[in-house]
Formats: C-alpha cells, sequence, structure tokens
C-alpha cells in the first residue's frame, strides 16, 4: 500500500488567505518555522501507477503540479487519479470534483448520505453530468446496526476497504447538520492483504467509541485528526465561535483528548495527525506543543509525505 498525502491543513488551507492569527501572520512574514500546507487530502494505491484520492481538495490542482505521480504518463490525456472516495460531503473536501471536470466521467465512491447532499444542498452530481457523464456514484452502504462496510476498489489491487461510520458532523448545507446519521462520516481502515499491514485514516474525528478504539487498535499506522490543539481555540486566536465538538472534531489536549486516546495504542503503531488548522500550535515546529507530539512520538502530516504503512 502506497500512501501520498496530498495536503494537510484543514479546511482554508495555512496559511489561510484571509487569517492574521499568530501562525498565519509568523508564516508570512517568516518568524514562524513552519511549512505552508493545502487543504487535506490523501491518494492510495496498490501498485504505484493507479491512485485513489481520498477527498478531492479545492487546492487539488496545485496538489496534482506537486506530484509528480498524479501526472498523465500513457496518452495523450491521463491522469493517475483513477477515482475518487469521499468521506464525507465537506466543501473543503469534494470541491476539488469541479477540477477534475476534464476527466469525467470519474467513479467516485461514498455513502448514499453524501451522494444526497452532493446531489442537493451542494449538488455536484447533477453539475457535472454536463461534462461526458460526470461522476459515476459507487455507494459505500455502511450497515446502519454495526456503522461498517467492507468494500474493494478495483483500481486498488490487493487492498481491502473497511468503512467505519464515525461521531462527527454532516455539512453546513445538508438537512442533517447538527443531528448527523450513520455514513455522513466515514472513516477508512484499509489493510493490505498482500504484506498484511493496515492504514486507519480519520481526518475527522468527533469522539470515540470503545468499537472505533478497535479499528485504531488494529492498524499499524493511524492517520487521524489533528484539527485543533484545543476545543476553544478559535474562540482564543479571536477568529470564531465554534469549537472543536460544534464542528465534528476532537481537541488533541486534555484529559478526554486524542492525544490520551493515541497514548493507548500499540508501542508498534505509528500515529500521525492530519487535518491542521491554521490556528493549531503544533504548526509551529518551534512550539512546546510540538515538542510534546515528538516526546509522544507522534507525527505531523505535510504535504508531499509518502510512507508505506
Amino acid at each position: 500500500m502506497h500512501v501520498l498525502v496530498l495536503g494537510s491543513a484543514a479546511g482554508g488551507g495555512f496559511p489561510q488567505w484571509n487569517c492574521n492569527c499568530r501562525n498565519c501572520l509568523g508564516l508570512r512574514d517568516g518568524s514562524l518555522k513552519a511549512q505552508v500546507r493545502t487543504q487535506s487530502s490523501i491518494a492510495i494505491s496498490g501498485d504505484g501507477e493507479r491512485w485513489l484520492l481520498c477527498n478531492a481538495s479545492p487546492d487539488i490542482r496545485a496538489q496534482i503540479a506537486a506530484n509528480r505521480e498524479l501526472y498523465p504518463k500513457r496518452q495523450p490525456r491521463d491522469s493517475g487519479i483513477a477515482g475518487v472516495l469521499l468521506m464525507d460531503g465537506q466543501i473543503d473536501h469534494t470541491t476539488g470534483l469541479l477540477s477534475l471536470r476534464e476527466g469525467c466521467p470519474l467513479d467516485v465512491w461514498c455513502t448514499p448520505n453524501v451522494h444526497r447532499d452532493l446531489s442537493t444542498g451542494f449538488p455536484l452530481f447533477p453539475m457535472l453530468k454536463h461534462w461526458q457523464d460526470g461522476l459515476r456514484w459507487q455507494s459505500i452502504e455502511v450497515d446502519s446496526n454495526h456503522g461498517t462496510a467492507i468494500f474493494s476498489v478495483p483500481i486498488c489491487p490487493g487492498l481491502r476497504f473497511t468503512a467505519i461510520a464515525l461521531h462527527s458532523n454532516a455539512p453546513p448545507y445538508s438537512p442533517r447538520r447538527g443531528s448527523p446519521t450513520p455514513g455522513d462520516n466515514i472513516g477508512l481502515y484499509i489493510e493490505d492483504t498482500r504484506r498484511d499491514r493496515s492504514l486507519f485514516y480519520a481526518p475527522g474525528l468527533g469522539k470515540l467509541d470503545d468499537e472505533l478504539r478497535g479499528w485504531l487498535q488494529r492498524a499499524d499506522c493511524v492517520l487521524v485528526d489533528g484539527t485543533l490543539w484545543q476545543d476553544n481555540e478559535l474562540q482564543q486566536a479571536g477568529v470564531g465561535q465554534a469549537t472543536g465538538q460544534d464542528m465534528g472534531h476532537m481537541a488533541l489536549a486534555g484529559e478526554n483528548g486524542l492525544l490520551s486516546e493515541l497514548a493507548t495504542l500499540p508501542a508498534a503503531t505509528r500515529r500521525i495527525l492530519i487535518h491542521i488548522n491554521n490556528t493549531n500550535p503544533i504548526l509551529d515546529e518551534a512550539s512546546n506543543e510540538r515538542a510534546e507530539l515528538d516526546t509522544r512520538g507522534i507525527e505531523v502530516a505535510f504535504d508531499g509525505m509518502r510512507f508505506e504503512p
């Protein structure tokens, strides 16, 4: 299994275009030791040639240009991108589909909830029908009792996917905003059946339950939500009133934070944070918070990061 991090920031990227918080200002004026980051997306491949996008961010054009694996290679019109899998229907995870319209028809895996929101409140599926039959929906049917769905993706040979319903939130344009149902957000447990290695990927985690903890315990590598350090971080930075819980993201710090959960995983588990908000102090590589991650053996994903679980 090949994993390519296309974008490692939360919505808005880093620095965010209209933000003058300490981090964004510091990156612009050179006083902060940090890296520019585009909006969160990864690509998965079973053979290193055909790639499945997990989310299509608004920055997809720049992400393709920065990653040679996604270039056209075989014919005049071509791409290393062979399909897209959506973890949710959030605007920062789906808008990139508009920039992929020249590649239609394009297979898109998502749950019925996400397909519904992207056919109504944010109607990407109907809109893109005008380009070579548009997006071909491949349904991920999450079982309402167990909250999982096992499926395969033909372009990813040797990989087995399990979608897991997560506790998070539906998009602002969804009728289920504030009261999400199973299928609005998923995590992925991906197994490389040839190497007996596995990855758990969840860029949005609202909370953990015992069943979800079990999936994290099984994974050789976890690539998970690092959006905020503190739940009230946006308020402290003076850039918003929403909490992490409002947005469907667990904070890293605190007694019940994600760092405490990651500390319970087996010692051999590789732990990587992704979907980092522009206000999060871990973006500052010289910060105390970043030093704490180093002490705990937790990595921070960056654009262009490549690894095999």
